[in-house]
């Protein structure tokens, strides 16, 4: 093949000289549904392999969260189908009780409306319909993305099968006396007026005020410190440390509440800590979880002073006002009478916020339904501590245990209309009756059903098997139960997680709902920051994938995927990201005009050259280094090592190196064609998990078959040639060094050189044609002056830079190099030469100081043959 010929190729008909992701990614997915390749079949003999996804809430959009998270699950799923498991990627949504609900109302809103002028039932019928019109826009954009789920199995947890199980569990827990209602403090929120739970509070720093209140009057004077003064209206007692003498003549007695014609009285409990404050703290059991452990233990009053929206509903003066408009009145008040000691403001202090609102959150008693969760948590703790579910990794098992070893009981009742609603009945005669989904609901005057609705993580923590037909005895929930992997963030381990096992373990006689649970991080700007859509770094990862490709985006979200770590991510890795697809796109439709086939067997070991047997074994490295990644989640680790194999070792190296064979022809070219076909073969398909669309374009163009999506994962053959990898890095030595060398020198990669190489007697002989065509070297012809001579790998590459190289340049920059070198070794010998040091520094630190020693030397004796070797003048 003539000089020419190689730089322009003809062009290829079945590959197009550019890859365009829009024109491939959505016809692709389309064909990928409609032949069913992502569809599990129950009834399969192949062993299962099931993830369900962590349902996106019907509001939702896809944001690069989701993306991160639904890449690590497609990449596990296409790997294990590929590996000829009957693989199940469960899609699904949930009703998103609160969200849903806001959505709706706002809407009302504009119009005028409230729900409650619609009414219960018509309200929910509108919510249906805001959900059939808007609703599960994520799942068109997760298929944007790649991700093969078994669209045959979408669920939605307010659809009839997830009610029914809903209920059943209900049922069943309250039979079994885990289900209870009782008035309790819970966390209440002002705005979406409804008790949310726990982990449904988010905490944060606010500015606050610290005021010092007296009580009492004369001798019988207390002072008491609270950050929500408007709560002192329900204050029943003022509590000391029993052992506390300063406050021993006042315990039993009653003591004047200021601004109010009550007198409250002063009880001693060994939950006041002496040593803070003044040692005196307030109570008021209906609006603090600790004043209403207190109030219980001796027997105080309970008095509510506010209603469901934060107003104040008692004592004249302050009635009506909001919480924190009768925070500064009762201030000034107290004030007035000379009652307030001490003011700090600001005062910086923690403070609840509901998540979804972000409205400050007061702390009500209400009668609520609650979850006894004792023996649930301890069979989820259990699982863990036994191995029967491994966290991954490992160390976020302190976290999981902190929590699930210290779980409150667990408020389920929500003060809305749309969700799960709780499936007990009221009768005239205080009757209650809990109705499963066979049952029969009372009728008759008086009888109704309780107003709640059931929080929503009660029904997404039935996920992994009400999914799969629970409580029916399903095909799906046989085959497919207990689930392989769960992949999700570890922020909702306490939301999601620990429900899910939980129920998971008590619905399914101890059978946890996943083997492993996959913890991820947080995806962050690429200045580690978190992303908002109230921060200008906010991205939508539709933006990216329209831009740079889905794969491009994939590709970058799982090479930052290190276990339990958060994962930043910016544009411009989305572009590189993007150039990977595209060198992969290049390199291969070269190799495929250059004869890379996999027509027929690989031809034996002795016909190959040593080029060939170092891809080969490089490639089952490659690919038992990847199992390995996979097996551990490792998915920046196995992405980092199949980025550096096909761009490095084989488009840089591999197809560079054997050009010289491919352009000479003959059976040499057959034998690299079929190498090089086998090597791209092997390597698409461990990419194709990670970047789908890409490769299976490129497989079906190279093997001719129907689709890369149900090809077989490749095995690692055992083949290794550690000879040929070390020969093969002689060579890369050679060409890494006399590159370094040209760019030094200001040469231009393609600008050609004339050279002798002298390579007798070493391993690098029979690379010279491959050596000369990657360098640019030309032979030396008459006239040939060395001007430069590199020793390197035992042998010697002689260059004549006559009218190239700047000599007085060249001899400054390797008399600075020179100098570091000499430096650097007299650092390392004066090491190795201390005795106190060699004794008390370890081996491997000892043996890193040699090795740099060696390097140094090795590197002087470099350089001065360098300079030696320099034309004089």
């Amino acid at each position: 093949m003539t000089e020419k010929t190689q730089q322009t190729p003809a062009s290829n008909p079945e590959l197009p000289t550019q890859y365009a992701p829009a024109e491939v990614e959505g016809k692709l997915y389309e064909r990928w549904v409609e032949r069913g390749y992502f569809t599990a079949d129950a009834k399969s003999d192949k062993p299962p392999y099931t993830i369900v996804i962590p349902p996106p809430n019907v509001t939702g959009a896809l944001h690069l969260g989701h993306a991160f998270q639904v890449t690590l699950m497609d990449a596990l799923t296409r790997r294990k189908r590929m590996q000829g498991f009957e693989t199940l990627w469960l899609p699904g949504m949930d009703h998103a009780g609160i969200a849903t609900q806001n959505k709706v109302e706002q809407q009302l809103a504009e119009e005028g409306k409230s729900r409650q002028d619609l009414g219960r039932e018509a309200f929910t019928e509108r919510v249906w319909q805001w959900k059939d019109e808007y609703g599960g826009r994520i799942l068109g954009q997760l298929k944007r993305l790649g991700a093969g789920l078994d669209w045959s199995r979408e669920r939605f947890t307010m659809d009839e099968g997830l009610s029914r199980a809903v209920q059943t569990i209900f049922k069943k827990l309250y039979d079994d006396e885990l289900i209870y209602r009782a008035e309790r403090i819970i966390n209440w929120c002002p705005r979406c007026l409804t008790a949310i739970s726990d982990i449904e509070v988010d905490y944060q720093d606010d500015d606050g005020e610290l005021v010092s209140l007296k009580y009492g009057e004369g001798d019988e004077t207390v002072v008491v410190a609270t950050t929500r003064v408007e709560t002192m209206l329900g204050d029943t007692a003022v509590a000391v440390h029993p052992d506390d003498e300063r406050y021993a003549h006042l315990v039993g007695k009653r003591i004047k509440l200021p601004l109010t014609d009550r007198t409250i009285p002063v009880v001693a409990d060994t939950h006041v800590d002496p040593e803070f404050g003044t040692g005196a703290v307030k109570v008021t059991p209906a609006h603090d979880p600790n004043d209403f452990a207190i109030g219980r233990r001796h027997d105080l009053e309970f008095m509510t002073i506010m209603d469901e929206r934060g107003v104040i509903t008692v004592h004249g003066p302050f009635q009506g006002l909001d919480r924190f408009e009768a925070r500064s009145a009762i201030v000034a008040a107290m004030r007035e009478q000379g009652r307030v000691v001490a003011e700090k403001r600001p005062y910086v202090h923690s403070v609840g916020h509901c998540s979804r609102c972000k409205t400050t959150v007061e702390p009500r008693l209400s009668l609520q339904w609650w979850v006894k969760v004792e023996t649930l948590a301890k069979a989820a703790g259990d699982a863990v501590r036994d191995g029967r579910v491994a966290l991954h990794p490992k160390d976020m098992e302190k976290r999981y245990f902190d929590w699930v070893d210290n779980l409150n009981d667990w408020c389920i009742s929500r003060q809305l209309w749309w969700g799960h609603r709780i499936p007990v009945w009221y009768g005239p005669n205080g009757e209650m009756v809990c109705v499963g989904p066979d049952d029969e609901a009372p009728t008759g005057e008086g009888w109704v059903q309780d107003e709640d609705v059931l929080d929503t993580w009660f029904s997404s923590g039935l996920w992994p098997f009400s999914t799969l037909g629970w409580p029916e005895e399903t095909p799906d929930l046989e085959k497919f139960y207990s689930t392989d992997v769960l992949v999700t963030g570890h922020d909702i381990i306490f939301f999601w997680v620990v429900r899910m096992m939980m129920f998971g373990l008590y619905a399914m006689d101890g059978e946890v709902p996943f083997k492993t649970v996959a913890l991820t991080g947080l995806v962050r700007d690429e200045f580690g920051k978190k992303m908002s859509k109230s921060n200008p770094n906010a991205v939508d990862p539709i933006d990216w994938m329209d831009a740079y490709g889905s794969d491009a985006v994939r590709f970058t979200l799982a090479t930052g995927a290190n276990p339990g770590a958060d994962v930043p991510i910016g544009e411009d890795w989305v572009k590189a990201s993007r150039n990977f697809a595209n060198k992969i796109w290049n390199a291969t439709r070269f190799a495929l005009m250059n004869g890379a086939t996999v027509e027929g067997e690989l031809p034996p070991v002795e016909q190959l050259s040593a080029t060939d047997r170092w891809i080969l074994s490089r490639l089952n490295k490659t690919v038992a280094e990847v199992d390995a990644f996979y097996d551990d989640f490792q998915f920046a680790k196995l992405s980092d090592t199949l980025y550096h194999f096909a761009w490095d070792e084989v488009f840089d190296w591999y197809v560079e190196l054997s050009k010289t064979t491919f352009f000479a022809g003959g059976e040499g070219a057959k034998v690299s064609g079929r190498v090089l076909g086998e090597v791209l073969d092997v390597m698409l398909r461990v990419l194709h998990p990670v970047v789908p669309f890409v490769t299976e374009t490129l497989w079906t163009t190279l093997t001719g078959k129907e689709t890369l999506v149900t090809a077989d994962w490749p095995k690692d053959s055992g083949f290794r040639d550690d000879a040929a990898e070390q020969e093969i890095a002689l060579v890369q030595q050679v060409v890494t060094e006399v590159r370094r060398f040209r760019s030094d020198q200001g040469l231009q990669p393609g600008q050609k050189v004339p050279a002798e190489l002298v390579l007798t007697g070493t391993a690098l002989a029979p690379h010279e044609a491959a050596i000369r065509q990657v360098l640019r070297l030309q032979p030396a012809s008459d006239g040939f002056h060395a001007t430069a001579s590199l020793p390197v790998a035992g042998a010697t590459v002689a260059l004549d830079l006559s009218g190239t190289i700047d000599v007085e340049a060249e001899r400054k920059r390797l008399t600075k190099d020179l100098g570091a070198a000499e430096k650097e070794k007299a650092q390392a010998g004066a090491k190795l030469s201390n005795e106190a040091f060699l004794g008390k520094a370890p081996d491997n630190v000892v043996d890193k100081i040699r090795g740099r020693l060696a390097k140094a030397e090795a590197d002087i004796e470099r350089i001065t043959n360098q300079l030696a070797n320099l034309p004089q003048g």
